[in-house]
């Protein structure tokens, strides 16, 4: 699930990650820390790749938390080359989800995978606010079972399941996250149970989720800025997940200027989310630099 928090930094912290590039990129090896841009446009999706990330998740409607993004932007991020992973959520709200609901993200499941895509991003709590295995079970076997039928030109059957942050609002989500090696998942997004990946491991929340993960890969996300970095890093995570976006507004405009017609909730605007190109650039160099002076992880390889 997105990192919903807009991601800034000074000028000055983009520059100095950039001064350090090339020392983190030549220790970069098969288990640098990855990096995972939320995008929801072709052009973020673009950004991304050239900036330095290892894949994308996409989505539309960030302002939300995201959810699952069209088959047409789907194919078209995936015909970039980046791998991506795709967001599988119904709707907003909360992650209590019903036949119908679970239904619907299924059929999403399925379509998406056919469309090309290196990964699906799932999860879904009960009511009393626990994990719900059996619908995490059954969009994992959708996924399983979809990889396994499509042609090797499109990925053929590696196929990468993540559970998104539904594990942060969970009554324990070390718990949660404890639950998910019996699944067949692959990795999980998390803050720690907080609003912020920061506050999750200054609680200890997200060190002991990494310890009790097992063989499920820790990313940590959840309003992610340039200076949590280093720090993330050291707790052992395996990935780092961020939007790294920027507010714009479009400069074609409508007749003489803004619209005083609203077409969404009171308030909204015509600002839109954007990639910014030099923050995604200044955190992969972080991370390769953090990379270096970091102490093995209890993270499998």
């Amino acid at each position: 699930m997105s990192d919903r928090t807009r991601t800034s930094s000074s000028d000055a912290d983009i520059a100095a990650a950039d001064g350090v590039a090339a020392a983190g990129a030549a220790g970069s090896g098969p288990r640098r820390v990855a990096l995972e841009i939320a995008v929801t446009s072709l052009a973020g999706a673009r950004t991304a790749l050239a900036e330095g990330a290892d894949r994308v998740e996409l989505c539309t409607a960030l302002e939300i938390g995201g959810v699952t993004p069209s088959q047409g932007l789907t194919e078209a991020v995936v015909a970039t080359g980046v791998p991506v992973h795709a967001l599988v959520r119904a709707r907003g709200g909360d992650f209590v989800y019903d036949d119908a609901d679970l239904a619907v993200m299924e059929h999403e499941v399925r379509t998406l995978v056919a469309a090309g895509v290196a990964g699906v991003v799932v999860g879904a709590l009960r009511a009393d606010g626990s994990l719900d295995v059996d619908a995490v079970a059954r969009l994992v076997s959708a996924a399983r079972d979809a990889a396994g039928v499509r042609p090797a030109e499109l990925g053929g059957s590696r196929l990468d399941v993540t559970v998104h942050r539904a594990v942060d609002r969970a009554a324990s989500p070390v718990d949660a996250v404890a639950a998910l090696s019996a699944l067949g998942v692959d990795r999980v997004l998390t803050s720690g149970g907080a609003s912020r990946a920061r506050d999750g491991l200054a609680s200890g929340a997200l060190p002991d989720i990494v310890a009790a993960a097992g063989g499920v890969e820790v990313m940590a996300g959840g309003g992610v800025r340039l200076d949590d970095v280093a720090a993330l890093v050291a707790a052992g995570v395996a990935a780092v997940h961020l939007s790294a976006s920027t507010a714009a507004t479009s400069a074609r405009g409508e007749g003489n200027g803004p619209s005083p017609v609203s077409l969404g909730s009171a308030g909204a605007t015509d600002a839109y989310a954007v990639t910014d190109a030099s923050l995604v650039r200044a955190v992969r160099a972080a991370l390769d630099a953090a990379e270096l002076t970091r102490t093995p992880s209890p993270r499998t390889p």
